[in-house]
């Protein structure tokens, strides 16, 4: 960590903590629920751990001990840089794990939420047999039970609707018949719904189409991987519109250019910030969820931007965009 100023950061966490949403709404996190004004600091996409790579068969299965013995110091660095809460995309045959997850969150005092959905991108190789024979109201049966009942048999529940689109291809049937078990998932929860779609804008198309026309507002939408876009004027279009546009891949090396877009745009209060980090990549080394900290908060503040805009991206607006609530377009 070098060349690291701690005081900017550990002010800039006070700053946001006690600027954060007072809404006394709820949200479920893996150690029960909490209000939404809890949230505090949050990365809104990252991967607690996973098992991408292997047969769906097996993603279920961690080395419990070298993932606690690799996880658990890692998230208590980053609450020592002033992470508060972390979303965890890792969906059910992805490799999600609610009792793992609770007992990281205990231990870290990370507090973390996990998801219900099917992750239909990565050729689909992570939608369950059981999907394709389904309708979709009967895949939205099963995320609306864990919303209602809670996860395997635990009462832990989600606080958010994990989907995924196929990069560089038309919406495949199954991906769209997802999407649509989402939409009515929302309805039946105010679940919000975050969707990996890249840069394939067909599959935003599709999407933003869908819920127009189930008169879902764009609000309950997250565009994930936006950051993969190079259509700004699109980006700012569905951000113009409501949506919320997820810059998740957040290094290093790209720290500022698409968060000078939107502030100069006006649209800071519809941007999302995370890393698309995992802390046990199928058993292998941290991929680091830290830039933000490290080297875009510093730069960012060298480059005209407040701590109120900081604070805006890092707590306001994931408090905002999770609010479990039913989104509908307004009506005149």
């Amino acid at each position: 960590m070098k060349n690291f100023n701690f005081g900017i950061v550990l002010s800039i966490h006070f700053l946001l903590l006690s600027a954060a949403c007072k809404s006394e709404k709820g949200i479920n996190t893996v150690q029960g629920s909490i209000s939404i004004s809890e949230l505090g600091v949050s990365l809104s996409h990252e991967h607690i751990m996973s098992n991408y790579g292997k047969d769906i068969k097996e993603t279920s299965s961690y080395d419990t001990l070298q993932l606690f013995n690799q996880v658990i110091p890692y998230l208590e660095q980053l609450k020592g840089l002033g992470v508060n809460t972390i979303f965890d995309c890792t969906t059910e045959y992805f490799g999600r794990r609610i009792d793992l997850l609770e007992k990281i969150s205990t231990e870290t005092g990370v507090q973390i939420i996990t998801n219900t959905g099917f992750y239909g991108a990565a050729n689909d190789r992570y939608i369950p047999e059981l999907a394709y024979n389904a309708s979709a109201q009967s895949i939205s049966k099963i995320w609306i039970d864990e919303f209602k009942y809670g996860i395997k048999g635990t009462d832990r529940k989600p606080g958010f609707v994990k989907l995924g689109f196929d990069d560089g291809k038309s919406p495949s049937e199954i991906d769209t018949k997802l999407f649509k078990a989402g939409m009515l998932t929302h309805q039946s929860t105010g679940l919000t719904l975050a969707v990996h779609t890249g840069a394939n804008l067909e599959a935003m198309q599709l999407q933003t189409r869908l819920l127009k026309e189930n008169n879902i507002h764009p609000s309950a939408w997250i565009w994930t991987h936006a950051n993969k876009v190079n259509n700004d004027s699109v980006l700012i279009d569905l951000a113009t519109q409501g949506a919320w546009i997820s810059l998740d891949g957040v290094k290093e090396s790209n720290t500022t250019e698409y968060v000078k877009l939107f502030k100069h745009k006006q649209l800071l209060d519809h941007v999302l910030l995370s890393h698309d980090g995992n802390g046990y990549p199928n058993g292998g080394e941290i991929r680091r969820f830290d830039a933000i900290f490290l080297h875009l908060i510093p730069e960012l503040l060298k480059n005209g931007f407040t701590t109120d805009d900081i604070n805006k991206i890092l707590v306001l607006n994931p408090a905002r965009a999770f609010t479990i609530e039913v989104r509908k377009i307004e009506t005149e």
